[in-house]
């Protein structure tokens, strides 16, 4: 060509039929639509080309007519390999009814087959989607009886069960930028993300295929700084200039600075969410919040959690995260998705799953479509209804804990809450605790197998993973364990002791939850009274999760203790108390150092049988551990050993 900077009909006329194409863009973010616009225009008015395969990671559409349902046409497509299709639903018909070939791959894999591609090898070898749908002992990621090819392999290296997702040439990538130079080098500094820009345009490359990048305006050839090219001249074989309804930087937003980074917004500069059923799974959700921890937040109702943490005053003590490569800040919803105001960095998408397969989360909040007695979740089939996988199974399979947010049941619920308290004044149509799931897309005796955490959070109740299935641990409070939970379950989960969930939950000022989770409030909870001469712990509802938690406990009284010169008669209070099996031991060797340096007598009492027995069994190894059911038992005990 004389020129890379064609119009968009021409760029198009530059696929043949049978070509397998990529696109880039995450919901609505950096969607080249001026691009899909044009070959869709072009298959309608001439027939071609046909037959095509797509690939795509992230979801890429508008739920309506934007995006990638602009290919949902018979004929146009013959194959799909796609990570989520919930914002497609015209391509995702042509999979439900049979009429293409369509899988669903986790998008971490997909997005890392670009990069696979890229370096010219056979594959992606990864435990991601080890014993859920995508796995080939199940379904191998096929979505319909049309789809026979196996593209997903079980194979055992070093002792380890993995997937090895087959890699394939790709002849045309259609991705998006901000800038081009007359030359073809792209920049993407007024969009929201990079996604997988670079990694897909040399996969396309290296395959011999056709690079062609939309954009907003031209540059003469050298005005770029080359640190801010995503993609090289070297790569790029066409550019279109995009109108700019064709070329939002989200579906939702023609253009925000927030979003782009040039700038940031004030502390406090969004709305509290009203009190409904989203914020009160929200807030229950914030409570798992880690400190200085890394976190991701699925799309919909895990979304709540960032607003939650914002009117907590939490944002600045946890890393939100979303899959696109938002890392920092505070994520968007809705539309927006994937974008995100005061970020600390944007990264690639195939490297923030890099993160995110290792390990690097300390948690993530998911959506919850279906749960079963297993454990299993389901977010990715049901029924007709195709939505995807995206990254769920990469971050459920990997986050250190996970919490699966959604209402208890579905379609027309509505709440009644005052006065600290729930009331159902409407029950939905549809249940969500099913004796299976139609679609295991997380596999909770795998997840239980391997010691992962994993909290089911509703508006009502919530239950936690255990080995023998979903355990019931909180009640909210005005709720009727039998008639409105119990009696709206398809299996019955294991009963023992259930708590009462946060009253603060149901109330519509903020929770003070910041103090709480920072232990801002020690000097409150360990005191020592002069008159009686004890020491007086209050750890209700008091949560230790990491060992400077008990740091700051040790800490504490050492200050109180150590200038008295003598020893003390303690008194603790656990109601409620939790102790996370990653510090018991910590804890119970701290405890042992203070009772044989500080303490006289020591008494402890906790209304959980539950805890008492997990006191007893961590602090009474050495000696016998003193714990009672209730604050006068503790007192009598003292009164008597006197």
């Amino acid at each position: 060509m004389k020129t890379k900077i064609i119009p968009a009909a021409d760029a198009v006329a530059l696929i043949h039929p049978g070509d397998t194409i990529t696109t880039s863009g995450f919901v609505g973010i950096g969607v080249p639509d001026e691009l899909l616009l044009a070959l869709e225009e072009r298959f309608l008015e001439t027939g071609d080309p046909r037959g095509l395969t797509l690939i795509f990671a992230a979801g890429q559409g508008d739920g309506k007519a934007r995006g990638l349902n602009r290919l949902g046409h018979d004929g146009l497509l013959r194959r799909v390999v796609g990570g989520h299709w919930g914002l497609i639903p015209k391509v995702a018909e042509l999979a439900t009814s049979g009429r293409i070939e369509a899988y669903n791959l986790p998008q971490g894999v997909i997005s890392h087959l670009y990069r696979d591609i890229a370096a010219g090898k056979p594959g992606t070898i990864t435990h991601v989607g080890l014993h859920t749908f995508v796995d080939p002992r199940l379904d191998g990621g096929k979505l319909n009886a049309a789809t026979t090819e196996n593209l997903v392999e079980l194979v055992s290296l070093g002792g380890r069960n993995c997937l090895f997702y087959r890699a394939f040439p790709i002849d045309v990538a259609l991705l998006r930028g901000t800038t081009a130079d007359t030359q073809g080098n792209i920049s993407m500094e007024r969009e929201a993300l990079i996604i997988d820009n670079l990694a897909q345009a040399m996969a396309v490359r290296n395959s011999g295929g056709m690079v062609i990048v939309q954009v907003e305006r031209i540059a003469a050839r050298g005005a770029l700084n080359p640190r801010d090219v995503v993609i090289p001249a070297a790569l790029v074989d066409a550019v279109v200039v995009a109108r700019p309804e064709n070329h939002m930087q989200t579906y939702a937003t023609a253009y925000s600075h927030l979003f782009a980074g040039q700038f940031r917004a004030p502390d406090g500069a969004t709305e509290p969410l009203p009190l409904d059923a989203r914020k009160i799974i929200a807030r229950r959700a914030a409570f798992e919040l880690p400190v200085n921890g890394i976190v991701n937040l699925g799309i919909g109702m895990p979304e709540g959690v960032a607003a939650v943490a914002d009117e907590e005053g939490l944002l600045d003590q946890v890393t939100l995260t979303a899959e696109p490569g938002v890392i920092g800040g505070r994520p968007a919803s809705g539309l927006d998705f994937g974008a995100a105001i005061n970020t600390d960095a944007i990264v690639a998408q195939n490297q923030q799953f890099d993160l995110y397969d290792g390990g690097g989360l300390d948690l993530a909040v998911l959506g919850m479509a279906e749960a079963d007695a297993a454990g299993n979740v389901n977010v990715s089939r049901f029924g007709p209804k195709l939505a995807g996988a995206g990254g769920f199974i990469n971050i459920s399979q990997n986050a250190r804990r996970v919490v699966f947010a959604g209402t208890f049941t579905a379609g027309g619920l509505l709440l009644d809450i005052s006065g600290g308290k729930l009331a159902i004044a409407q029950e939905g149509r549809a249940r969500k605790f099913l004796a299976a799931v139609g679609h295991v897309t997380f596999a909770g005796a795998h997840a239980a197998a391997q010691g992962r955490p994993a909290l089911y959070v509703t508006e009502r109740c919530v239950f936690e993973l255990t080995p023998d299935g979903l355990r019931l641990t909180e009640v909210a409070p005005g709720i009727d364990i039998d008639r409105d939970i119990l009696a709206l379950m398809d299996f019955a989960p294991i009963l023992g002791e259930v708590a009462e969930m946060d009253a603060r939950l149901f109330r519509p000022e903020p929770m003070n939850l910041r103090r709480e989770l920072l232990h801002l409030d020690l000097e409150e909870r360990i005191a020592f009274d002069p008159r009686s001469g004890r020491l007086f712990i209050n750890f209700e509802k008091l949560r230790l999760r990491t060992p400077s938690d008990v740091e700051r406990v040790r800490a504490r009284v050492e200050q109180l203790c150590a200038p008295l010169g003598r020893r003390v008669d303690v008194i603790v209070n656990y109601d409620g108390a939790r102790i996370d099996e990653a510090v018991e031991a910590t804890y119970a060797e701290m405890v042992r150092d203070l009772e044989s340096r500080f303490y006289g007598r020591v008494t402890r009492y906790a209304g959980s049988a539950f805890m008492r027995m997990k006191l007893g069994a961590a602090l009474g190894r050495q000696r016998p551990a003193h714990i009672f059911e209730t604050a006068e038992e503790a007192r009598a005990f003292l009164e008597t050993r006197k």
